[in-house]
């Protein structure tokens, strides 16, 4: 049903009726004021149980119209609400004491989750929609936030995820009155499916194996029962809470943040030389040539930079894992880019925000922006699943057999 007569429309604008967009708004405005005050009618029709100039035995009759002005994404405007003589009509299109029309409190929700400030959020509405809210009013709106992200964040999940990313950002949050450096956690799950599944986001101060026992006991509890991968960025003590709940996966060390970390402290003269030296390693055919190239990196800088031979032979279990499974599952597994590129996306949307005064407020945030993240991973799957997923049941039959037909 369209409300639109669009012969009436393509007339009106052939006379010149619109001839900006502002016409064109306040025509919608129109046609809202005349939908809201005609279904209002409809509503205390239905409340009375006559219509309107009815003859009625009843005692209840209509009694007048209360003014009130709608503040909406396309501005104010002032409708009149009918009510009854014995003020019993509650109207549910526009609730009493209801002035933000449906729409207006998303559009304020994804404001904040691009990173405005209340303030800031306060001034655009004005700006652009010609009505003022207070900033109390508008962090109501976003508190509402925080019970939906808590029933998110303890929502069941899968059976399995073939595979789980995590990786942290850090964000400035204010805690005793000092603003510190907090690390935030996401966690992305693999679904049989092939999408992303945002699991859930943590934040804490401390990398233990009792913190991410902590975690991994929680997912479990909503559900997880088997993973297959865990593709993670060398976070402290995660690998022995893995081990202890899910002791069947593999884990695999992100590639990425190894070679990050290798350079971290090598001259700038010879950073491309050990950086194409350290490719012969991690992009070898397969794992014992990885080897044969570790050594012969060690034989080139191994007096000059010895902690970089140390670490990559140190974590070698973890950084070579993706070496026994074909390119498809490689280029998934070998990184946790992925989850990055969300992380990088968090970055840009809290940088004008400076520091959170609590850890619920970047919560919310975090929240905000990894649903609306996952409202675009929703719409596709992962690339090449079609060939990765026959190969992980392959590899990993015995856990696989309970989830395959």
């Amino acid at each position: 049903m369209s409300l639109i007569n669009h012969e009436e429309l393509k007339k009106q604008i052939k006379d010149g009726t619109f001839t900006s967009l502002d016409d064109i708004t306040n025509e919608f405005k129109n046609i809202l004021k005349e939908v809201i005050q005609t279904a209002s009618g409809e509503e205390l029709t239905s409340h009375l149980g006559y219509d309107k100039n009815q003859k009625s035995d009843t005692p209840n009759y209509r009694n007048g119209y209360n003014e009130k002005t709608i503040k909406s994404k396309y501005g104010e405007f002032d409708v009149a609400i009918p009510r009854d003589r014995e003020s019993t009509f509650e109207p549910q299109l526009i609730k009493k004491r209801e002035v933000l029309l449906d729409g207006s409190e998303d559009l304020i929700l994804s404001l904040y989750t691009k990173g405005m400030s209340v303030r800031d959020i306060q001034l655009h509405l004005d700006d652009l929609y010609g009505y003022e809210l207070s900033t109390q009013t508008i962090s109501n709106i976003t508190e509402k936030v925080i019970e939906k992200a808590n029933e998110w964040q303890s929502r069941p999940l899968d059976s399995i995820y073939p595979i789980i990313f995590m990786d942290a950002t850090v964000l400035k949050i204010r805690v005793d009155r000092i603003v510190k450096n907090i690390a935030c956690y996401i966690m992305l799950g693999i679904t049989l499916e092939g999408k992303k599944e945002i699991i859930g986001i943590w934040i804490g101060e401390n990398e233990t194996s009792k913190y991410w026992l902590t975690v991994l006991n929680d997912i479990q509890k909503r559900g997880v029962q088997d993973v297959l991968i865990f593709a993670i960025d060398g976070l402290n003590g995660f690998n022995e809470a893995i081990k202890a709940v899910y002791p069947k996966a593999e884990i695999q060390r992100c590639i990425v943040h190894q070679i990050r970390s290798s350079l971290k402290f090598v001259s700038w003269k010879d950073r491309k030389e050990v950086a194409k030296d350290l490719k012969s390693v991690y992009s070898a055919h397969n794992e014992e040539d990885a080897q044969l190239a570790l050594t012969e990196f060690n034989d080139i800088w191994g007096k000059k930079y010895p902690n970089i031979t140390a670490s990559w032979t140190n974590h070698w279990a973890e950084l070579s894992t993706f070496f026994k499974y074909p390119d498809s599952v490689r280029k998934l597994i070998y990184t946790t880019n992925p989850i990055e590129s969300l992380n990088a996306t968090i970055k840009r949307k809290t940088k004008s925000k400076g520091s959170f005064p609590t850890e619920a407020s970047a919560f919310k945030v975090m929240y905000l922006a990894t649903q609306e993240q996952q409202e675009k991973w929703n719409m596709s799957s992962i690339r090449s699943w079609f060939e990765i997923y026959p190969q992980l049941c392959i590899f990993f039959s015995e856990i696989m057999s309970k989830y395959t037909k």
